[in-house]
């Protein structure tokens, strides 16, 4: 199930190393190669999945799941402060295997927010108008609950 050229799929398979940190029936936890900070994890599916659209919806939970109790380890673990905790789609995506990226922060560390710089709407009403277009399109997927509070 896995392309030629899968490095996650080789770690998953026990063909190529990796500093394993758990081991799950349909996820498994290791450390990124080329960490953000030292702790770095990567969560990723056992199963070959290119993006976030591809993963089965029974995957989900135990993937987010999984990454979840790796950020809650890290302060014990290794005197974190907190993690940040991202998923690259298509874009920035170096390997083309749904990850969950889970970095250890501490205060003062350097990394600034996102990696990009930030911009503000042009108005209300744009703003306005790309949560409409969302909205139509998550509308049959879920049924999201009405923000009760006012945009800013």
């Amino acid at each position: 199930m896995s392309p030629p050229a899968c490095p996650f799929c080789a770690i998953v398979a026990g063909e190529a190393k990796a500093a394993m940190i758990f081991e799950q029936e349909a996820v498994v936890g290791f450390l990124d190669a080329r960490p953000v900070f030292p702790g770095h994890v990567l969560v990723v599916p056992r199963d070959h999945h290119e993006t976030l659209a591809d993963l089965p919806e029974d995957v989900v939970p135990t993937l987010f799941e999984a990454a979840r109790q790796v950020a809650i380890a890290m302060p014990e673990a290794l005197g974190a402060d907190g993690a940040f905790v991202a998923v690259n789609d298509k874009v920035s995506q170096s390997v083309p295997h749904v990850h969950v990226h889970v970095v250890p922060r501490r205060r003062k560390d350097g990394l600034r927010g996102f990696f990009w710089p930030r911009q503000r709407y042009g108005s209300h009403d744009e703003m306005d108008e790309i949560a409409r277009l969302l909205r139509d399109e998550l509308t049959g997927r879920f049924t999201p609950k009405p923000s009760s509070r006012p945009v800013p």
